[in-house]
């Protein structure tokens, strides 16, 4: 038996801003866009790759109104766990999130544990770290 991840769920505040960051700094290609009502749900990945993608939806989509504003709450102080993605080629993709006016966090440095990350946040406050691709982390 096989397990893999499928998708992985970012919240963000508003999914249009956000899919700016996600699709044209990070350079992730739209797989899906699903609109029910006032929520979206987007999903992004590498088109042609069966690997994991992550989808943008609001605090609100799917959850009660109590939930999605405490939700909300913490995606505005950044407190939700970061996202960390994959490059064979960190300085590009780091000069390429930065030019798009993202915040940086973390310019790319080597990390004692191994891999060489940088790190922003995406449009709505969630950190988002890039790692360079090495033969120890290709399969991490």
């Amino acid at each position: 038996m096989t397990v893999s991840l499928q998708y992985s769920q970012i919240t963000v505040l508003d999914p249009e801003e956000s899919l700016a960051f996600y699709r044209d700094a990070l350079g992730l290609d739209v797989i899906q866009d699903v609109t029910s009502g006032d929520h979206r749900w987007v999903t992004l990945g590498v088109a042609g790759d069966d690997g994991a993608a992550v989808v943008l939806s609001d605090p609100h989509a799917g959850r009660s109104q109590a939930d999605g504003d405490a939700l909300a709450q913490l995606v505005v102080k950044g407190s939700l766990s970061p996202t960390v993605f994959r490059t064979d080629d960190l300085d590009t993709a780091f000069e390429r999130v930065r030019a798009s006016g993202a915040e940086v966090l973390q310019e790319p440095i080597d990390q004692p544990w191994g891999p060489r990350d940088c790190a922003f946040r995406d449009p709505s406050g969630n950190m988002v770290r890039i790692l360079q691709s090495t033969p120890a982390t290709q399969n991490a």
